[in-house]
């Protein structure tokens, strides 16, 4: 095996970070690459060289095996380490890296070739005796034969992409009429992904857990488990909220599973990181689900409760040492739970938000953990994942680890782009989940869309944000002033003062008046309601202030005019001050205008000009932070203008056509 002192990081955002932050403890000399998007990345920063691979499309920067291995050259590298997505599970990489005369830090491709393939994968276990969801997986991709094997598996079924993972390509199809829409969306979506259309069917198993068994194996014979993690808080088949130990694991349960994954290991002679992925059902049985060659996203809650460096131990597998570990010497201790943090808008059906980052500030805390791939100024651009960082906590128990979660969730400040962080306090919150009875259900359960489109705000943070922001525009003032006294704040010698903020906030508007009182002190009247608010301490971007008798703390940040965005502990947002902007210059547009919903790339337009169309036809399909997304007509009415083409880079809001709505269509509604 040969060695290396080099490690070229295939891969960007947090994961890139991650490896950099261990492989460069070790002492490695470490390489980032880079699309020109990501010019100014944490990962590019943080190693000790970068290499610009080519413009941002994931297809001309980091999908492009022939890009990465020459930056490998051009840098000097010994060595690659995939990460996980993009060629970490791409067997042809990892024989070109070898090729190459580099050490591939993953699986030999033969591994990936057989695991990578659900169909194979699939197949292989079958033959090995380890239990399998009901399906089909056969070579024969027409949608007739799908359309059979549905019929005798039964419905539900769930289609699923044969390569990749991440919940891409993958459709749970709950009616024989909808086979077909979801074959063809779950083909484009796996093609676009993996570069296989492969399809293959389940039966699909409504409210199971979904379990997954870390498995570690050397070059020499040696395959051990690190437990397990319990993954089923999902949303569209990805990750949100993941947790070890699973809370109804046993003993007996843990052995079972963790000796069938072992055992899928050895059959394949698997090295390196992997996990195997079960469903557990609500009778304690449980079922191969697919083997991951790779690192997960969800590493750090196994680091946390079993004090093993993960990426030390496959930096380790890759010169060649022995493991030296045995099962039993392989303990858990406490519980760690973990949080994908996305730049995503959950109020609108969990879009990807794009945008520069204003203010970052992760948490920190007693058993706190961030794993971060941005900062202060960097971009969130549509062209990869959504997710933005990992927020991580350990406890003793699995209460004192939920409530630290809680606490560091509380005190992260992104502002910018939208995010999920009041979602996930609002998972950890909930009854079901400090309960330990959250399965793969448990979003759709519990927060249906009448939850998350309630976009009231609370009136005591509209009030604070008023105050900070008068405060602010004070100060603004004072700094042009040649001289002025610090104690004749908030004094006017002609009586009190009063100013007035109209705040939007996605479809509502606040109404408030800021009158100070004295120097710490206001009042600020909303309607019929007076709110007395009490400033006790100012930091940079923080106040500590009493509202109606309550002690809270407030971030904030105003990063242009008559914009202000301010964060409490469970609740944030991005008020926009009207006052002053331009208002009534037009009639609204009605919803027969179709924009693009977020910055993307136009993949379909199913209609044209003269189309008769009905409120709930599919007009476009957006591909976006590697996900696909249908673009549904709202009104009934005829196309009267198609303005983008398809395979255009578009930007959100961007007219993507025009509907003549049909009154008598709408009123029929």
């Amino acid at each position: 095996m040969k060695k290396f002192d080099s490690i070229l990081i295939a891969n960007r955002g947090e994961i890139a970070a991650r490896i950099i932050r261990t492989a460069g403890g070790l002492g490695f000399r470490t390489i980032a690459v880079y699309s020109e998007a990501d010019s100014d990345a944490v990962h590019v920063k943080a190693a000790d060289d970068a290499v610009l691979l080519g413009p941002a499309p994931v297809g001309e920067s980091y999908l492009d095996m022939d890009r990465v291995l020459d930056a490998a050259k051009r840098s000097g590298a010994d060595a690659i380490h995939p990460g996980y997505g993009f060629l970490s599970e791409n067997a042809d990489f990892a024989r070109a890296c070898e090729q190459a005369g580099l050490v591939f830090i993953g699986p030999t491709a033969a591994a990936i070739d057989l695991m990578g393939n659900k169909a194979e994968a699939k197949r292989h276990m079958i033959k090995a005796g380890v239990p399998c969801v009901p399906g089909y997986e056969g070579e024969d991709q027409s949608d007739e034969v799908f359309a059979r094997a549905a019929d005798e598996i039964g419905y539900p079924v769930m289609v699923k992409a044969a390569a990749g993972g991440g919940g891409r390509g993958m459709r749970l199809v709950d009616d024989k009429a909808d086979l077909s829409g979801a074959l063809e969306l779950a083909r484009s979506e796996a093609l676009n992904a993996f570069g296989s259309g492969e399809l293959i069917l389940e039966k699909a198993i409504l409210r199971p857990r979904h379990v997954e068994i870390q498995v570690f194996a050397d070059h020499h014979g040696s395959v051990v488990h690190f437990g397990e993690r319990d993954c089923s808080v999902q949303r569209r088949h990805q990750k949100v909220i993941e947790e070890a130990p699973c809370p109804v694991m046993s003993e007996e349960l843990r052995e079972q599973m963790g000796a069938a994954a072992v055992e899928a290991a050895k059959s394949i002679e698997y090295r390196g990181a992997g996990t195997v992925e079960f469903l557990l059902d609500e009778d304690g049985a449980f079922y191969f689900l697919e083997m991951n060659t790779r690192l997960q996203v969800e590493h750090p809650v196994t680091e946390l409760i079993s004090g093993f460096d993960l990426v030390g131990l496959q930096l380790a597998v890759a010169l060649d040492e022995v493991l030296d570990l045995e099962q039993e010497d392989i303990e858990l201790f406490g519980h760690a739970v973990e949080v994908r943090l996305y730049a995503e808008d959950p109020v609108e059906d969990f879009l990807p938000s794009t945008g520069r980052i204003d203010r970052w500030s992760p948490p920190s805390g007693e058993g706190v953990r961030v794993d971060a791939g941005i900062d202060t100024g960097v971009e969130i651009t549509p062209f990869y994942d959504a997710m933005v960082a990992k927020v991580v906590a350990w406890g003793e128990t699995r209460d004192i680890a939920r409530r630290r979660l809680l606490d560091a969730l509380g005190t992260t400040v992104l502002f910018g782009p939208r995010t999920n962080r009041e979602f996930l306090i609002a998972a950890l919150a909930s009854e079901r989940f400090a309960a330990g009875e959250a399965t793969t259900a448990f979003i759709a359960e519990e927060f249906p869309d009448a939850r998350l489109r309630d976009t009231e705000l609370d009136i005591d943070l509209v009030a604070a944000a008023a105050v900070v922001h008068y405060e602010h525009d004070c100060a603004q003032a004072a700094s042009r002033l040649r001289s002025g006294a610090d104690e004749l704040r908030n004094w006017s010698s002609s009586g009190p003062l009063a100013t007035r903020y109209i705040y939007a906030s996605r479809d509502r508007e606040y109404d408030v008046t800021v009158s100070p009182l004295s120097r710490d002190s206001y009042s600020v009247v909303h309607g019929e309601r007076s709110i007395d608010i009490r400033i006790s301490s100012r930091e940079e971007g923080c106040v500590t202030l009493t509202v109606s008798g309550r002690k809270r703390r407030v971030y904030w940040q105003v990063p242009d005019l008559g914009r202000i965005h301010v964060a409490v502990s469970d609740q944030g947002a991005t008020l926009v001050n009207l006052l002053g902007q331009r208002v009534g210059a037009g009639e609204a547009e009605g919803q027969g205008t179709v924009r693009a919903p977020m910055h993307g790339v136009l993949l379909e337009v199913d209609v044209e000009v003269g189309r008769v169309v009905a409120k709930g036809d599919r007009l476009a399909v957006l591909e976006a932070m590697k996900m696909q997304h249908e673009i549904l007509a709202e009104v009934d009415g005829v196309v009267r203008e198609v303005a983008a083409a398809v395979g255009q880079q578009i930007a959100a809001d961007e007219l993507i056509l025009e509907i003549e709505a049909d009154p008598q269509g709408e009123d029929a509604n």
